[in-house]
């Protein structure tokens, strides 16, 4: 399996497969050619929710002189997938076919995907436990074991970064960037103490509300395992510090134990939602999140296991069905629900941890599965589900 640092990057929302690999395919278009003018036609998912992801705005800010054009076709090789023509004194110089794989990693039509940092001689969480159980390991010193000795300083990095964008997200105002006129709700959810509500749930949806306006609104977040899904996790580690009291290095700790069961479903299925749908992207935060509390309150591989196992088993089959291809509605509520439902997983798992029957190797697998039997439509399209059938209010 590829290093932790290829799951955890720093970059643009509002999409990592729709902003953030587009920027970065033009980034390395620039590097190879020297080109004057672009011609861009994005297709499939990054066509049908390009404008809502804001896909075209970030191509025309990295390669400043191009031109965007948005095809129908769906029947592609990737469902992400992005031409380059690349002209030099009105002459043709180049073209490239690159795809947009998630994650804000691309590929280049000929060039074989190859893993970056293969770090991990494991490839699933059974091999990973047997190994920590023979080694006496937890998993997070497992990670550590494999990663260069910078990783935690790496780890220090991307939770700075998480905090600052639900600080940010806290302190911000009004409506969210785009033709559905949402309100941004972080503030008021972290501030209402009218309604009698848990706290636990209250905060845990005003820090993740926090973070997904941050990334709606194209600000800086950390992918976990994706930019539409970047508040589940940082969330509710912002309440163990906060409330639970636990130490920032405790914290680094429980964000090595999410990152090892975020590549586990990046290395054997997919964390992608024009892939898999989004129980690729939220499922997998939920489990990422559920297994980080875990590692915080317990400290087992096995509640971990468990608790990571129920959070993306709870969302198998969930579509991803972006109103207008905004990753507003659902997606940031749904960022909250499962920051909670993280929570409830790591508890149940403490709960029943001697009843359980399903590996989360094994979920992973349904996972997958169950992507690809869903229709197109429901993956990152916007004209299937919620997305066709939403009337917006007069």
């Amino acid at each position: 399996m590829e290093s932790i640092r290829e799951l955890y990057k720093i970059g643009r929302g509002p999409s990592s497969s729709h902003t953030m690999g587009p920027e970065k395919i033009c980034q390395e278009v620039k590097k190879n050619y020297q080109g004057d003018f672009y011609e861009v036609t994005l297709m499939g998912s990054l066509s049908f929710t390009g404008l809502g992801h804001l896909t075209d705005k970030i191509i025309r800010e990295t390669l400043v002189n191009a031109e965007v054009h948005f095809s129908k076709e769906l029947k592609l090789e990737h469902p992400n997938t992005m031409d380059i023509i690349i002209y030099k004194d009105n002459q043709i110089i180049g073209k490239e076919r690159y795809y947009s794989i998630g994650g804000g990693s691309i590929l280049r039509k000929g060039d074989e995907l190859k893993e970056k940092n293969h770090v991990y001689p494991h490839k699933n969480f059974q091999e990973i436990k047997d190994y920590c159980n023979q080694n006496n390991l937890t998993l997070y010193e497992y990670v550590y074991k494999h990663e260069d000795k910078d990783f935690k300083d790496f780890l220090r990095n991307i939770w700075r970064v998480m905090k600052e964008t639900i600080n940010l997200g806290l302190h911000q105002e009004g409506y969210l960037p785009g033709l559905l006129e949402v309100k941004r709700k972080a503030q008021s959810l972290l501030h209402d103490l009218k309604n009698k509500v848990s706290i636990e749930l209250r905060l845990l949806s005003a820090y993740a509300y926090a973070t997904s306006e941050v990334n709606a609104s194209g600000g800086t977040v950390v992918t976990a395992p994706t930019c539409g899904a970047s508040g589940v996790l940082p969330s509710l580690l912002y309440y163990m510090r906060d409330i639970r009291k636990y130490a920032d290095e405790k914290i680094l700790d429980a964000l090595a134990t999410a990152g090892i069961i975020g590549n586990i479903v990046k290395h054997n299925a997919s964390i992608s939602g024009a892939e898999a749908g989004c129980q690729a992207e939220i499922g997998t935060a939920c489990a990422m999140a559920a297994s980080a509390y875990s590692e915080l309150e317990n400290g087992s591989i096995e509640v971990i296991e468990y608790a990571a196992e129920i959070a993306l088993e709870h969302h198998l089959g969930l579509t991803c069905d972006p109103i207008l291809g905004y990753v507003q509605i659902p997606c940031i509520e749904r960022n909250a629900v499962a920051a909670v439902r993280a929570m409830n997983a790591g508890e149940l798992a403490t709960l029943l941890i001697d009843t359980r029957l399903v590996s989360f190797d094994t979920v992973v697998e349904a996972m997958m599965e169950t992507g690809k039997d869903l229709l197109e439509s429901y993956r990152e399209t916007s004209i299937g589900g919620l997305a066709k059938h939403y009337k917006k209010k007069v």
